[in-house]
């Protein structure tokens, strides 16, 4: 995994669903891809916030051809990229961070993979250091979506996410 950087922190409004799919399309044209180690994103918040309907948009925007299934009950889905693979984990069940192992999550820390994992702090000491993350909440009638990097990747990732958005939301 990429070392730690200075936290640098952006958010923004989503005024509805689309705006929420905008930013998850906006995330994956800006991920830093194909890349030498795993590129990991925490989407955290309440239950609704819309962490589930960012991750589908995203993988939907990196071309996943089948149905973009929630990892709710499976806890984790896996996809194949023309550039790696994405792997898509939902901790909300997980009742210790050890369950994690049995998944074999570790596996897929790996070149050119794409880890989603919604939930996180429900597994966050069996965790590395992620390049962003996502906090989904609630406001007024719509959303806000606050990112932050810790990583220097993430770093990266954010600062082409805001060229995207700049042009969008």
């Amino acid at each position: 995994m990429s070392k730690p950087a200075s936290r640098v922190s952006r958010q923004w409004p989503l005024a509805d669903a689309a705006q929420t799919q905008q930013l998850g399309a906006a995330l994956a044209r800006a991920c830093p891809w194909p890349a030498p180690e795993a590129r990991l994103l925490f989407l955290s918040g309440e239950l609704g916030a819309g962490k589930t309907t960012l991750a589908a948009a995203l993988l939907d925007a990196l071309g996943v051809p089948e149905t973009i299934r929630s990892p709710s009950f499976s806890l984790i889905e896996i996809y194949a990229l023309r550039a790696g693979v994405a792997v898509h984990v939902d901790c909300y069940r997980l009742a210790d961070a050890r369950e994690l192992e049995q998944l074999g999550l570790r596996d897929y820390f790996t070149a050119n993979t794409l880890l989603l994992i919604e939930w996180p702090e429900q597994a966050a000491s069996a965790l590395p250091q992620p390049d962003l993350d996502l906090h989904l909440a609630f406001a007024g009638a719509g959303r806000s979506c606050s990112v932050t990097a810790r990583s220097s990747a993430g770093e990266a990732w954010l600062g082409q996410l805001e060229q995207q958005l700049s042009r969008q939301i």
